[in-house]
């Protein structure tokens, strides 16, 4: 079983073959656990890579990748929470400065040099995806210092586990105030969690705290899609100024994933004070 490189069972083997095993069957044998052990080794050997957009640049906070968080660049802090995911085989910060470069090799991170004038996030992270080739590439926001690195597990087991080549997070939305907040991405979902519809406006009208989801901005994607995704055109997306509809209007399904993350983006100065206070008490009471 050593030697073969990958060991897996069914869920009724001995106990010290399940010790030595890589992989444990849900199904006993005879019941499912070959095909089972099949579709997992398949999804397996797909390739996930992590690209994290950090453009120096900001309107509202310049130079905000190396704005300094409770003593560390933020973008250190994003990267080392994400590379303490389980299901990424590779993490790359995508820039276009050499300041970037240096405080994530500091940490013994990797960096790549991008083009200067990406219009986008997405597209910095798709000139990094098509230059690594990875099956699955997901889009890390380098403004989430917090990010949690069990969500980043859940994209990538979405996008294995389902048929949809897209996949994001949403949380239900808990303070009354954010239903009509512009600035909170609002969602709609059909049945099996795939998106029917992203807005600013609540939706749906009548939909209250509890009930109503927002969208966090962590993406997944089936790495041949992104590289199609870029050049694809979309009113909505202009209309609703949301990048995500540019997939829907084309024909392409999003599957959601929900979670109780509450997103904390670094946008502006005052932000930085409210996720300190965050990590400190993270460190206060060891949780994510």
């Amino acid at each position: 079983m050593k030697t073969v490189g990958t060991a897996c069972c069914p869920a009724d083997a001995a106990q010290k073959v399940k010790n030595e095993c890589s992989y444990v069957s849900q199904y006993n044998g005879g019941d499912g656990a070959v095909r089972d052990i099949l579709n997992h080794l398949e999804t397996a050997s797909q390739i996930a890579l992590g690209v994290i957009p950090a453009r120096y640049g900001s309107t509202r906070l310049p130079g905000k990748p190396l704005v300094e968080i409770a003593g560390k660049p933020m973008i250190q802090h994003v990267y080392e929470r994400a590379s303490r995911a389980n299901l990424l085989d590779d993490l790359i910060v995508a820039t276009d400065d050499e300041r970037i470069v240096e405080a994530v090799e500091a940490v013994g991170g990797t960096a790549m040099m991008t083009e200067a004038d990406h219009p986008t996030g997405t597209d910095r992270v798709a000139e990094v995806a098509a230059n690594v080739g990875a099956d699955f590439t997901i889009n890390i926001q380098g403004d989430e210092p917090l990010i949690n690195p069990d969500l980043i597990d859940a994209i990538v087991t979405a996008l294995r586990e389902n048929s949809p080549k897209v996949a994001t997070p949403i949380s239900p939305i808990e303070d009354e105030s954010l239903l009509n907040d512009e600035n909170t991405v609002k969602v709609v979902t059909d049945a099996d969690g795939r998106a029917l519809y992203f807005s600013r406006s609540k939706i749906p009208s009548g939909g209250e705290t509890g009930t109503t989801y927002k969208h966090i901005g962590l993406y997944g994607f089936e790495t041949e899609l992104l590289l199609k995704y870029i050049n694809m055109e979309s009113e909505l997306e202009s209309v609703e100024d949301l990048e995500q509809l540019r997939l829907l209007e084309n024909g392409y399904e999003i599957q959601t994933v929900e979670t109780d993350y509450n997103s904390k983006e670094v946008n502006v100065e005052s932000d930085i004070m409210r996720v300190e206070k965050e990590i400190e008490q993270i460190h206060t009471h060891g949780t994510q």
